[in-house]
């Protein structure tokens, strides 16, 4: 076990080592060579990776707190609305897949909605649902919570119905042989065959979850959170670009965590993966 996780670990640091290597390197060779494309290569469009770190442990404000102490209280605030939206969207989600896979003609019917409902930018719904929600007198980061779930339902409500259709028919005749009712094959069978697909879904949304809440947050004028601190500090971004990519990396560290948390529950949960349940 230790040799484990000493392996992973020192995976890790080679795989920081190489990307701080390329980063640098195309650094590097884009300034020396004047590259205009994909994008100019200079000290805002590519700062230092040391002077992006450096920035972290130096004061965002004259004599405020490190950088890094103001991110933290910004990515917890974040993560508040992404789990909670995580939460609502896994509901929603579910709730769906047990009802379109107990019909196909709904299914039929409403998965193309349902697709289509993706196809529409998150940032020009949120001021209309942060807004409309207000009015009923939910508060901000609530409405950006809502806003999460709604990047998170689908792939829960794709993932869940996948498996709630992947129980063995064999095994759903048995039980209705035995005068088991919709629910008590849903629960018994149905629920357990879909575990293994739900966390590839969760693996999917957990992200999301937080692409939503930091998409969300400027429009609902939340500066409490990870996206209110990129949109401010992107007004600074040409003189102190380093502080934009600081708070870059911190949200991108924020989704990589939510991630692994999902990926460290289901090792615990799944001992199967899907292909062998049937």
């Amino acid at each position: 076990m230790p040799r484990e996780v000493g392996k992973r670990i020192g995976m890790l640091v080679l795989l920081l080592a190489v990307l701080w290597g390329l980063w640098e390197g195309w650094r590097y060779v884009g300034i020396e060579l004047d590259l205009t494309w994909p994008f100019p290569v200079n000290d805002t469009t590519m700062p230092h990776l040391h002077d992006i770190v450096h920035a972290l442990f130096q004061p965002a404000q004259v004599n405020g707190p490190w950088l890094l102490t103001l991110l933290w209280h910004d990515s917890l605030f974040t993560l508040k609305e992404s789990v909670l939206g995580f939460v609502l969207g896994t509901i929603v989600g579910f709730a769906i897949a047990v009802v379109l896979a107990e019909s196909q003609v709904l299914e039929r019917g409403f998965i193309p909605y349902i697709v289509a409902s993706q196809t529409i930018p998150l940032l020009a719904i949120a001021p209309m649902v942060v807004v409309g929600l207000g009015t009923k007198g939910v508060t901000d980061w609530v409405s950006v919570s809502i806003l999460a779930a709604y990047l998170t339902f689908f792939p829960v409500a794709i993932g869940a119905l996948r498996g709630l259709q992947s129980a063995d028919p064999r095994a759903v005749e048995l039980m209705r042989s035995y005068a088991a009712g919709r629910w008590r094959i849903l629960w018994k069978l149905r629920v357990p065959s879909s575990v293994p697909f739900l966390f590839s879904a969760f693996r999917i949304a957990a992200p999301l979850a937080i692409v939503g809440a930091i998409i969300s947050e400027p429009a609902a004028s939340i500066q409490g959170g990870l996206g209110g601190a990129i949109v401010n500090f992107s007004q600074y971004y040409t003189i102190e670009p380093q502080e934009l990519w600081a708070t870059n990396i911190i949200a991108a560290l924020l989704g990589i965590g939510f991630f692994l948390l999902i990926l460290l529950a289901e090792k615990l949960i799944v001992r199967r993966p899907p292909e062998q349940i049937a």
